[in-house]
């Protein structure tokens, strides 16, 4: 991915030189060209095109936005009622991520998210131990982050 980038970018400094146009109108016109170079020969390059991963990066930091959101709407509804009805609770949260940039990533992700906290990752770095301030339906909680961070955080690492 980074050769991928750095080719790019190479292209549309060269496209600047070349055109002799030193504005960003000139840089833009040449990252796309040079992206269309990079697309074209994609098949000489080892693994999935780059354009690919940061397209996941996007669409993992617009899941982080739309949770962070509705997890401070529902821990704004926790404080905001009269009586505290809300069901605390500890759970263990086993992972399939191995990297230990994605169980950090995942960690912090959880961690940032009102109403949530990992207050533990296991030696193996397998379980991540994680307090909800409201979660009555443990099992969904987990199916729940399985489903939006751990499955955006593999598609920026592995596919």
């Amino acid at each position: 991915m980074a050769l991928q980038l750095i080719l790019n970018f190479s292209l549309a400094f060269l496209w600047m030189f070349l055109s002799d146009n030193y504005t960003a109108s000139g840089f833009i016109i040449g990252f796309l060209l040079g992206m269309l170079s990079v697309i074209s020969m994609r098949r000489f390059f080892p693994g999935r095109l780059y354009t690919g991963r940061i397209w996941a990066m996007i669409k993992l930091t617009i899941l982080f936005l739309k949770e962070l959101v509705l997890a401070n709407v529902a821990v704004l509804k926790v404080v905001l009622k009269p009586k505290l009805d809300m069901a605390p609770a500890f759970f263990k949260y086993e992972t399939t991520l191995t990297r230990e940039w994605e169980i950090t990533l995942l960690s912090s992700l959880i961690t940032l998210t009102p109403g949530t906290v990992v207050v533990h990752i296991s030696d193996d770095s397998k379980y991540l131990f994680v307090h909800a301030i409201d979660a009555a339906d443990v099992e969904g909680t987990i199916h729940s982050i399985r489903d939006s961070f751990e499955k955006a955080i593999l598609e920026v690492s592995r596919a």
